[in-house]
């Protein structure tokens, strides 16, 4: 067998007009607009979307409740009766915990974006399957089971396309009788919408230096178990958002439940990822706000049918980088799009994908055009102004915590909704340089999971359906072996035994030896949570074989 680093890969290209990479909301409305135009247009473009999970769909993850304006600006004569959106928000609360209470904030007193009326109670991953038809049949080409590696780049240093991964490599980074190289997608257009923190996308800012006028990126890890619970204390389209307890008033984040149809309920909770104390575990915060009275009263006699992480991008407005770089845009939650006070980001991701659409197609029909015009387009569009109404409620809770910060924030959405404009706050630190050490805590004592109401990482990673090619390179890199022993577990306690939400990283003591990190990559369910947190960015998350990862289904 052949080392793979000493030997060339020769490659087959694939020549499209537009190469989305990316199966997710934004990527699929693209997609779909673009053929859109071109039979509204009479002119032919050729459009493909590659997509790293197993299938579309596989690796969405979103609680969700979504805003559905973006969907009928795509369709304007939807007939929601033929889409995933079944379930009507019939009541929404904001719900305050204690340890052993709760109360209830007054709707009146949350500015009108907050609020879900209209609103619909989802799969996301259903709905991305449902596009990707609607995709398919405009004559879109999906690639899935693909993960996109790198771009490829002319002589001048544009973008002209993008490459899959090789198939077929082993730990030892040698080729296998299986061995596939990937294939160049060439494209004069690509959109890259990945995702949060997607690693392309990590790439091209880094590159074109899309973000020396933004702040730094902000995130949150987010959480999901599907439950199928008893029909008597279903209530189907009730919306609950939960802050408080179990988190302290310095660590943002909380919780909600959706209840869907079939008796199902999807209950996540999320931890923004400033958090300074390194021994907090978002996955064991997550099974300890489930025993809440409030909760455990809906969840006991019911049944987990599915679990599932993700990153989140939360910076808002201020971190939102340049999106166009030369040869393509950057859309969705890979531009960091969402909603924190709404916990939204699908309506402003789709919209986005239409936007891009749009703009590239406006380059096919008139030649003095280019794709700079996205910026403009964005900037007048309802995204910003979604995004302006909520832009200093992050930096709030960060500066003041959860109850002052949280009090503030929802004044300036108050403020900015009457045309009140006090400023634009700025996100002072990288979620990375927020953990203190640990010597200034001490150890969280979790309690043991009962196997009904709450779970371990590992039963919890099963039910995600995640696989990866056992001998396959691992795709979460180390920059320096030696920093998780000998920097950060002195330091910090080798934090990303807690914060890893899949079980991957231990840190393994044998009697007599010197304590050892630990990868377990075939347990990865691509949350990128690492990518974000590690404290010296020793971790980077590269993309695996295609196909690898979660499979979640109606997640």
């Amino acid at each position: 067998m052949t080392n793979v680093t000493n030997e060339a890969v020769e490659r087959e290209s694939m020549h499209y007009d537009v190469v989305i990479v990316g199966g997710g909301p934004s990527g699929l409305s693209a997609a779909i607009r673009l053929k859109q135009l071109s039979k509204e247009k009479n002119k032919d473009i050729s459009v493909c979307v590659v997509e790293k999970g197993a299938e579309i769909g596989a690796h969405i993850l979103s609680g969700a409740v979504i805003d559905p304006k973006a969907l009928f600006e795509l369709f304007p004569d939807l007939d929601l009766k033929n889409t995933p959106l079944k379930t009507k928000v019939s009541s929404d609360r904001f719900v305050f915990l204690t340890k052993k209470s709760s109360f209830s904030l007054p709707n009146f007193l949350l500015p009108p974006l907050m609020h879900n009326n209209g609103n619909y109670i989802i799969s996301l991953g259903n709905l991305c399957r449902w596009l990707s038809e609607k995709a398919e049949d405009l004559g879109v080409e999906i690639f899935p089971g693909f993960s996109v590696s790198d771009a490829v780049y002319d002589e001048s240093g544009s973008v002209i396309g993008v490459v899959t991964g090789d198939m077929g490599i082993s730990k030892s980074n040698t080729r296998k009788d299986s061995f596939e190289p990937g294939v160049e997608l060439l494209a004069p257009n690509i959109i890259v919408a990945e995702g949060a923190r997607g690693s392309l996308t990590k790439k091209l800012i880094k590159k074109f230096k899309l973000d020396k006028s933004s702040d730094e990126p902000k995130f949150g890890l987010g959480l999901k178990e599907l439950w199928e619970v008893d029909e008597a204390k279903h209530n189907l389209g009730k919306v609950d958002h939960f802050v408080g307890w179990p988190l302290d008033n310095r660590t943002g984040g909380g919780g909600f439940m959706y209840n869907l149809e079939d008796n199902q309920i999807s209950i996540g909770f999320v931890v923004h990822l400033n958090y300074q104390n390194p021994y907090i575990s978002p996955f064991e915060e997550f099974q300890k706000f489930k025993t809440h009275p409030k909760i455990s009263s809906i969840l006991q006699g019911g049944k987990r049918v599915s679990y599932g992480a993700r990153v989140i991008t939360e910076g808002g407005l201020q971190s939102i980088p340049k999106m166009v770089f030369p040869g393509g845009i950057i859309v969705g939650c890979a531009a960091g799009q969402v909603n924190v006070p709404r916990i939204k980001g699908t309506h402003n991701a789709m919209k986005s994908g239409i936007l891009s659409a749009e703009a590239i197609f406006d380059c096919f029909n008139d030649q003095k055009k280019t794709i700079e015009s996205f910026e403009k387009n964005w900037r007048s569009s309802w995204i910003y102004k979604d995004l302006f109404l909520v832009r200093n409620a992050k930096p709030l809770l960060a500066k003041f915590g959860t109850i002052i910060g949280g009090f503030l924030g929802v004044l300036d959405m108050w403020l900015s909704t009457f045309g009140i404009n006090l400023g634009t706050l700025k996100h002072l630190k990288a979620d990375h340089e927020t953990l203190r050490p640990a010597s200034e805590y001490n150890p969280i004592v979790y309690p043991k999971p009962d196997g009904k109401l709450t779970f371990d990482r590992l039963s919890s990673v099963f039910i995600s359906n995640t696989n990866h090619e056992e001998d396959q390179p691992v795709h979460l890199k180390l920059i320096d072996s030696s920093i998780p022993i000998k920097k950060n577990l002195p330091k910090y306690n080798e934090p990303s035994q807690l914060y890893c939400p899949a079980g991957v990283y231990e840190v393994v003591t044998e009697e007599g030896k010197s304590p050892k990190f630990v990868i377990n990559g075939q347990n990865c369910i691509h949350c990128k949570t690492c990518d974000v947190k590690d404290p010296e960015q020793n971790i980077t998350w590269t993309v695996p074989e295609g196909g690898g990862g979660p499979n979640y289904p109606n997640m």
